[in-house]
């Protein structure tokens, strides 16, 4: 097994997303990229830790590639607007992978710089740097989108997310209906 740290929005979001996929062992709402220690999501939410609400993923490598989790982070978020995604503002809203190697980190650099090539995106603030610290996030926040699905936020939000990830990336993800 293998680890990634992704920020890409509200952490809800991001971790309804990644739990889609085939491989996927694992998301855990988390923070990351600030300067307190064991900081709480009220703390986060003002500011002025410095932190990033991410999700840490726990993934096969021989099932779901770094670059597919690269695609489908890309493909649920804006990495173009500075400390934004959707109606969450702040510097805690960061698009940000925190790496957990050098070859991860050499990887997204890579993947940056040809989605910037293709075309596919213009301005990426996309911050790629190692992981330094990661604090899990309270119970609450885990499985948020599970445990909450008629939230409005989550319905509005987190729902079009997941929804995105099921059809653009049909070969990987989970199949939620065994009839089929």
């Amino acid at each position: 097994m293998e680890r990634v740290t992704f920020g890409g929005g509200c952490f809800w979001c991001v971790e309804a997303a990644f739990e889609e996929l085939d491989g996927v062992q694992s998301v855990t709402s988390g923070y990351a990229g600030g300067h307190t220690d064991d900081p709480s999501y009220k703390a986060v939410c003002s500011g002025r830790t410095g932190h990033a609400e991410v999700v840490q993923l726990e993934y096969d490598p021989e099932t779901i590639a770094y670059e597919d989790l690269l695609e489908v982070f890309f493909t649920i978020h804006d990495p173009t607007t500075k400390d934004r995604e959707g109606p969450d503002i702040g510097s805690q809203y960061r698009s940000v992978i925190y790496a957990h190697s050098d070859n991860q980190l050499e990887i997204a650099e890579a993947f940056v710089e040809q989605l910037e090539a293709d075309g596919l995106y213009e301005g990426i603030v996309t911050e790629i740097e190692p992981l330094e610290t990661f604090y899990e996030a309270e119970e609450y926040h885990q499985n948020y989108f599970e445990k909450n699905p008629n939230d409005a936020y989550c319905s509005m939000h987190a729902a079009p997310k997941v929804e995105k990830v099921r059809e653009k990336f049909v070969e990987t993800s989970v199949s939620r209906d065994s009839n089929n």
